[in-house]
């Protein structure tokens, strides 16, 4: 059965202050291109009829709401970034806006948190599809694209499966 496959940008800030890269340690952004290939989860041929085992429509609606309301001009920070604190503490309002992670919002690590994510959607809505493959396009010179099981690759945490990436839910943060 055809995959099918849709893109959704959205502008975001993030930093990371692990040592990755020291000029990524100060907060700066892209703007991103996140594309997601869903499979069904029980192929089967085309019923000559609907042709389709759910419409583009119904197929994106929930991604595309999370991604324009809660990942567009969001701030990515790892947890343990002294910045989330600062957030809380004195704009408690802004920091609802926080995508927080298990140390740094890489794209890497953010490719298999959103797929873990869409994964749940998918599944609430009745685990017709699934997302086989996730990619970031960071720059137009740099994409992270993952395919496989996210839990096998997103660091542990001890709240493991209640993560905000593992509910049906529009949290980006716990």
């Amino acid at each position: 059965m055809p995959d099918l496959v849709f893109t959704r940008r959205f502008s975001m800030g993030h930093r990371l202050i692990h040592g990755a890269s020291e000029s990524c340690a100060l907060p700066h952004g892209h703007n991103e291109f996140i594309t997601v290939r869903l499979k069904p989860t029980r192929p089967s041929r085309l019923d000559g009829s609907a042709n389709m085992p759910v419409s583009f429509q119904k197929a994106k609606q929930t991604w595309h709401r999370f991604v324009d309301e809660r990942l567009d001009h969001a701030l990515q920070l790892a947890g343990d970034d002294p910045l989330l604190a600062w957030f809380k503490a004195h704009e408690p309002t802004r920091a609802a806006r926080i995508v927080v992670t298990p140390g740094d919002p890489t794209t890497e690590l953010m490719t298999c948190l959103l797929m873990a994510k869409i994964n749940a959607f998918l599944l609430a809505e009745g685990g017709v599809l699934y997302c086989s493959e996730l990619s970031i396009e960071e720059t137009p010179t740099n994409t992270v694209s993952f395919a496989g099981d996210p839990a096998d690759f997103i660091p542990n945490t001890d709240i493991g499966q209640a993560c905000w990436w593992n509910r049906a839910d529009m949290s980006i943060a716990d």
